[in-house]
């Protein structure tokens, strides 16, 4: 009578896992080379973004070697590892939704905004088509810095990004409204 398969990638992958959890940094190494192309195509199915799926896979790794210890039976780490990755994805994919919902709260402020401005309504038009041709996210620093009045740093903390980011935003959009202004003035 034989006894059960051993499969050799396992047993690699559980010694790997009691080295790192003894602080082996070699086998960590060796570990995230072993189960990193499993996670990252996880992490791809998940969010369909090669470079979401590299951001969450590496902060997934960090979190897996801060928790490992933790980690009571070495035969449960592909799978505590993956749950791992997949709550990072459901960060990723609750971020953007937010985001997505920020987005389009402001694209009708603005188009609100504009609309009762006082200014002439053909006026009002142009400036409404050309914000709504901006990328979403030169749209909401354009509308949070001029219509709503915030500074650069308030804009950075409502939109969740670094301040050198609204100033490329509001740069760029500033740059497109004017070309798209100008361009519909010489029609």
């Amino acid at each position: 009578m034989e006894g059960p398969v051993v499969d050799p990638k396992r047993v690699l992958e559980d010694y790997l896992v009691t080295c790192a959890r003894l602080g082996d940094r070699t086998a960590m190494t060796e570990l995230v080379a072993l189960r990193g192309p499993r996670l990252l195509a996880h992490a791809m199915r998940l969010l369909g973004d090669i470079e979401d799926a590299r951001d969450v896979v590496q902060e997934t790794w960090i979190d897996i070697f801060r928790g490992l210890r933790k980690l009571n039976d070495v035969r449960a780490f592909p799978a505590w590892a993956t749950r791992i990755a997949t709550r990072r994805c459901s960060g990723v994919v609750r971020r953007k939704q937010s985001q997505r919902q920020l987005n389009s709260a402001i694209a009708n402020d603005v188009e609100n905004f504009v609309g009762e401005s006082g200014t002439d309504q053909a006026q009002a038009m142009q400036i409404r088509r050309a914000i709504s041709r901006l990328p979403p996210e030169q749209a909401a620093a354009i509308a949070l810095f001029y219509l709503e009045d915030m500074s650069v740093a308030e804009v950075s903390v409502a939109l969740d990004v670094p301040v050198g980011t609204v100033k490329t935003r509001l740069m760029h959009a500033r740059e497109k409204l004017k070309q798209s202004l100008k361009g519909e003035k010489d029609e």
